[in-house]
C-alpha cells in the first residue's frame, strides 16, 4: 500500500489537472476532425485512446520531470517532499516506471494511422526535453504550449489522416493558452526558483504578470474568433465561447503572486475552460 502511494504521488494520479490540460486539446482537434468525419463511433473510441495516452504521457513526463529536477525540488517548500527528492524511491527504479508507461503508451499510438504514429513518436522529443528548458531560457512555459497541445494535431490526422492550416492555426492558438496558464502556476514557486537559479516567464514578468498572461489569452481568443468566424451566430458554440472567455477573464482577474493559494486555484480552472471549449468545438457538428 506504501508503494503504490509512492507511485499516486510520483506520477501525480492524486492531481489529475495535468492530464486533463493534456487531454483537452486533443479532444479539440477530435471535436474539430469530426465535422468532416462524423462517424460518432470512431470518435468516441479515439476519443478514450486520447484520454488513456494522456494519463499514460502526463504520468511518464512527471517522473522524467522529477528525476531531472530531483535536486532542485529538494529546496522547493511546495516540491521538497516528491517521492524521488525526498528519497522514497530510487532514480533506477523511477527510470523503470517511465518505461513502461511509455511502452503503454506506444500501444495506444500504433492503434492510429502511420502519420499519428510518427507525430507521436516526435512529440516524445519536445516531451523529454521540456524538463531541460528552466536552466536556459525564461521561456520554459512556451516550449511547454508546444509540448502540451501537440495532441491537437494528432488527434486531427487520426480521423482525416491529413495536416491542415486550420488545425495548424488552433495548435498555434493553443500555445498562448499554455503560456498563460503555467505562468500562473509557476507563479506559485518564484520566491524559490529565484533563489536557486531556475527560469521561468512567472519571474521574467513577474511585474506584470496580469498583463502578460491577459496578453496570451487575448491572442488565443482572437485566433480562435479567426478560426471559427463563419460559426459566430446565435447559437450553442457562440454561447460557450463567451463562456470561454469569461473563464479566462476569471483567472486574469484571479492571480495574486502574494497568495499562491490563488494561483492555484486559477490555474485549476483551465479544466473547466477546456471542457467549455471542447463543448463548444463539438456543437458545430449538431
Amino acid at each position: 500500500m506504501e508503494h503504490l502511494k509512492i507511485f499516486i504521488n510520483l506520477t501525480r494520479l492524486n492531481k489529475p489537472i495535468g492530464i486533463m490540460l493534456l487531454f483537452w486539446p486533443c479532444s479539440w482537434g477530435l471535436a474539430y476532425a469530426y465535422k468532416l468525419n462524423q462517424d460518432l463511433n470512431v470518435f468516441l473510441y479515439y476519443l478514450l485512446l486520447f484520454f488513456l495516452g494522456s494519463l499514460l504521457m502526463r504520468s511518464a513526463g512527471c517522473i522524467f520531470n522529477d528525476i531531472i529536477d530531483r535536486d532542485f525540488d529538494k529546496k522547493v517548500k511546495r516540491t521538497k517532499l516528491r517521492p524521488i527528492a525526498s528519497g522514497k524511491i530510487s532514480v533506477k527504479k523511477s527510470f523503470v516506471y517511465v518505461i513502461i508507461l511509455c511502452l503503454l503508451a506506444f500501444l495506444i499510438l500504433v492503434q492510429f494511422n502511420i502519420l499519428t504514429i510518427v507525430l507521436g513518436l516526435g512529440s516524445m522529443l519536445l516531451a523529454f526535453s521540456y524538463p531541460f528548458m528552466k536552466r536556459f531560457t525564461y521561456w520554459p512555459q512556451l516550449f511547454l504550449g508546444l509540448t502540451f497541445n501537440w495532441g491537437i494535431i494528432m488527434a486531427w490526422t487520426a480521423v482525416i489522416n491529413d495536416i491542415s492550416y486550420e488545425i495548424i492555426i488552433l495548435y498555434f492558438s493553443a500555445i498562448f493558452w499554455t503560456l498563460g496558464y503555467d505562468t500562473i502556476y509557476g507563479a506559485q514557486d518564484m520566491v524559490d526558483d529565484e533563489i536557486i537559479g531556475v527560469k521561468s516567464t512567472s519571474i521574467k514578468f513577474k511585474k506584470n504578470l496580469k498583463l502578460f498572461v491577459g496578453l496570451n489569452y487575448l491572442l488565443f481568443f482572437l485566433l480562435l474568433l479567426f478560426l471559427f468566424n463563419n460559426e459566430l451566430k446565435f447559437n450553442l458554440f457562440t454561447l460557450c465561447l463567451t463562456l470561454f472567455f469569461l473563464s479566462l477573464v476569471y483567472q486574469i482577474n484571479k492571480i495574486n503572486i502574494l497568495k499562491a493559494k490563488d494561483c492555484l486555484t486559477a490555474f485549476k480552472s483551465n479544466n473547466l475552460s477546456g471542457l467549455i471549449l471542447f463543448l463548444g468545438i463539438l456543437s458545430i457538428n449538431l
